[in-house]
């Protein structure tokens, strides 16, 4: 799971991540208080690097986490969206 660029960011912003197997894979947004706010993939992944624009849709200002969730791993990171 890399980190997202641009971070902070006003619009949008891309999510970069790598499969190495076919594996179901989620991938999430979160606020502070862990509230899922956008699930921006659901399904089962082919292996390869994959990337995803995450839109601000209506959030207030601040800071948020997106979880990847792929086979047993998972990956935590954090992004800045500026209002």
């Amino acid at each position: 799971l890399d980190q997202n660029a641009p971070n902070p960011f006003c619009l949008t912003t891309k999510i970069s991540y790598l499969i190495p197997f076919t594996c179901f894979t989620s991938l999430k947004v979160f606020d502070v208080f862990g509230k899922e706010m956008a699930t921006l993939v659901n399904g089962f992944e082919t292996p390869g690097y994959k990337s995803v624009n995450f839109e601000k849709a209506g959030l207030a200002g601040g800071i948020y986490y997106y979880q990847l969730r792929a086979g047993n791993r998972i990956e935590t990171k954090k992004l800045l969206l500026w209002k």
